[in-house]
């Protein structure tokens, strides 16, 4: 019977067939042999006696490589001291996709020098099997099935935007130009403006894909291609807009604090192979979820939030927008994740509505994480007078002409509307209190790295 490793609790006593990859060998003498499996669900024990196995299965398992492929049968117990709480005595063996003994990522111990950080980038592609970069895209996967869940529960459609754009979003400066057979185009930084056409039709939309940006930092924050979930709703409000971005974090937080736990711990753990920079213990990571669980979120405004990081040695002049010191110092003001809200109008993107009280502010938000993260999300209401997006447009020195079917949107039924991009791998990151950004997404781009 073929099953895999995350199903073998079920199978207590019979004979199963595993098929993965071997990632620890050890040797007891001449006749016992400790294999460690892993098959991209978990990983389990499987215990080779020269005794029990034919004797050509016994010489291909201790001749396997790190990295080879294999069929193993045997049979499971239970065994709280194996890894798992479960192992394999196995009795018959058979070497699939052979390795060879140069491995390029070794266990500690062998060649570990060479396992700097630019070293594991420039093999991704074999680094992405190590237990805590499985931990890490297991985690990926569990924030991107929740945020969806709870979208869908709100109501939300998922109508995803286009890559290729005429258009800049969040400003010029950023932007990857190409040509697109006569004519320029850019790659997406963000898919709101056509979420905000969406919308008019189905309500509450939202996309979800890679965008881009030309930023030069190297940042343990940045990445030049990165993904974003942006819902988008017609009839918002900027409470209710605040409000769904609460209920969503914490929605998350909490599938994940009840779920997937296990996975950072992996991350965590001291054991693992991986060189990386690691500020938090697994259990410091749970307790700051558990406060993001459990604890309304803080709120200043951008006014008030000058005053704090003036106290807190970072001063900034008003209507400059954050940098990373900035949002560091306000993450540690709180064990909660904390909203900047009511933000000059010149320090953010021509599309935004002015604030009611005075029009030098407008109605948006920035939600900044706990635990020196950075900015998770940037939410805003639209601005939905023609008129006065015409007058933004031009303040902003963009082409008129690329924003034509964006001004169609308010001219034929306009409503006040709203939403908000959360950036996933920074998501990822505070989840996970993964301390860069480049190991929370399979193949990262950077201004750096292209490859592989």
């Amino acid at each position: 019977m073929n099953v895999r490793i995350s199903e073998i609790s079920g199978h207590v006593g019979e004979a199963v067939t595993l098929r993965g990859w071997v990632c620890g060998k050890r040797e007891s003498g001449k006749k016992l042999l400790f294999l460690l499996l892993r098959d991209g669900s978990g990983r389990i024990q499987a215990v080779a006696s020269a005794d029990d196995l034919p004797q050509e299965d016994y010489t291909a398992a201790t001749g396997a490589d790190l990295e080879s492929s294999c069929a193993v049968t045997g049979t499971v117990r239970e065994d709280k001291r194996a890894p798992g709480g479960y192992e394999l005595t196995v009795t018959g063996f058979a070497v699939i996709g052979p390795s060879t003994p140069d491995y390029p990522i070794q266990p500690k111990g062998r060649g570990e020098e060479a396992h700097g950080v630019d070293y594991l980038l420039e093999h991704r592609h074999l680094w992405l099997r190590t237990e805590r970069q499985w931990a890490i895209l297991r985690l990926r996967d569990r924030a991107i099935l929740h945020l969806r869940l709870f979208l869908d529960a709100e109501g939300f459609v998922c109508a995803d935007s286009p890559i290729l754009t005429a258009n800049a979003c969040e400003g010029t400066s950023t932007l990857f130009k190409l040509e697109y057979f006569d004519r320029p185009a850019y790659m997406s930084q963000s898919g709101q403006l056509y979420s905000e056409a969406t919308c008019q039709s189905l309500g509450r939309v939202y996309c979800f894909g890679p965008t881009f940006r030309a930023e030069r930092s190297f940042g343990r924050k940045h990445l030049t291609e990165f993904w974003m979930l942006e819902p988008e709703a017609a009839f918002l409000t900027h409470e209710q807009n605040i409000a769904l971005q609460e209920r969503m974090v914490r929605h998350v937080t909490r599938r994940v604090l009840e779920e997937s736990a296990d996975l950072i711990e992996k991350i965590h753990d001291p054991r693992q192979l991986d060189h990386v920079e690691r500020e938090e213990t697994a259990e410091q990571v749970i307790a700051r979820l558990e406060a993001a669980r459990d604890e309304p979120f803080a709120r200043l405004t951008y006014d008030a939030a000058l005053e704090k990081l003036s106290e807190a040695g970072e001063p900034l002049e008003w209507g400059d927008d954050f940098g990373a010191p900035h949002e560091t110092a306000l993450g540690g003001l709180y064990d909660v994740p904390v909203f900047i809200e009511r933000w000059p109008a010149k320090a953010k993107a021509f599309y935004m509505e002015p604030d009611p009280e005075d029009d030098k502010y407008v109605q948006c938000d920035d939600l900044i994480a706990s635990g020196g993260f950075g900015e998770l999300i940037g939410g805003s209401i639209r601005a939905h007078d023609p008129e006065l997006l015409e007058r933004r447009i031009a303040e902003h020195g963009l082409d008129r002409a690329a924003f034509g079917w964006y001004l169609d949107v308010r001219r034929y039924g306009a409503v006040p509307h709203g939403g908000f991009g959360l950036g996933l791998e920074r998501f990822v990151q505070w989840l996970g209190g993964v301390h860069h950004i480049r190991e929370v997404i399979p193949f990262p781009r950077t201004i750096k790295r292209l490859e592989p």
